[in-house]
């Protein structure tokens, strides 16, 4: 009854606390077989175990390692995935229908980007996001190998269609950013300079990326800006 509180024995206490991994049911029937009690519920055997921290060591949960109870083991014939009407609904291997049947190019099928960046499909499999590769890549790769880790393409004509290997450059991610225009946009982009301004656009982005990679990374590094004096000057100055 709620609210009333329900006296165990001893002897109930260690019978239930020495069955404490067995399922709740089982122990609750045996229980009440055992000791003729009837005024004890599934809630009050959870509760008193749940009290005295006598738990049953199980999660819930496939453990790492633990194989699934239904490993290797087909549904039966004519239920759940199996079944009749779950079948007609099934995705066929292979098989498109509805709005994928419109939508699907074969491959070699190009395309443009909303950045005017040509893509060509390579294949109809998965993950879905690499079915289509730049272009520029496809060709640039097969002239020269696959691109540096940390590198990047840059067009050199201001032709983002012309995907021949010679108008494509590999550029690390930090010049990419300064021939962007940089923070805030305060230098002249690449794309924004005159044909004959940027290949100084380009080697003034690669010196000054340089310049930063070689900077200490301590918390003095703007030091080597200001006037250090040394110890022996720093005397003199007091003296005088």
């Amino acid at each position: 009854m709620k609210g009333r509180r329900i006296p165990y024995s001893a002897t109930e206490l260690a019978w239930i606390e020495a069955r404490k991994t067995d399922p709740r049911d089982v122990t609750l029937a045996a229980f009440c077989r055992v000791f003729r009690r009837s005024d004890v519920t599934l809630t009050h055997l959870n509760s008193l175990c749940k009290r005295n921290g006598w738990l049953t060591g199980r999660t819930g949960r496939i453990e790492k390692g633990q194989a699934p109870p239904n490993k290797g083991k087909r549904c039966p014939e004519g239920t759940g995935g199996r079944h009749p009407n779950a079948r007609r609904t099934q995705f066929q291997r292979g098989a498109r229908s509805g709005v994928a049947v419109t939508l699907w190019k074969p491959i070699g099928t190009e395309r443009i980007t909303e950045d005017g960046y040509r893509e060509r499909k390579v294949h109809d499999g998965l993950p879905m996001q690499s079915r289509w590769q730049m272009v520029q890549r496809i060709e640039w790769e097969a002239a020269h190998g696959p691109i540096p880790e940390g590198y990047a393409l840059k067009c050199l004509n201001g032709d983002r269609l012309d995907t021949s290997p010679a108008n494509w450059s590999p550029v690390s991610r930090g010049v990419l950013a300064r021939l962007n225009g940089g923070r805030h946009r305060k230098t002249l982009a690449y794309d924004d300079a005159s044909p004959e301004l940027r290949p100084a656009v380009m080697a003034l982005a690669k010196i000054r990326q340089r310049a930063s990679e070689c900077q200490p990374n301590a918390p003095n590094r703007g030091l080597s800006t200001r006037r250090i004096q040394s110890p022996d000057r720093k005397e003199h100055d007091r003296d005088h």
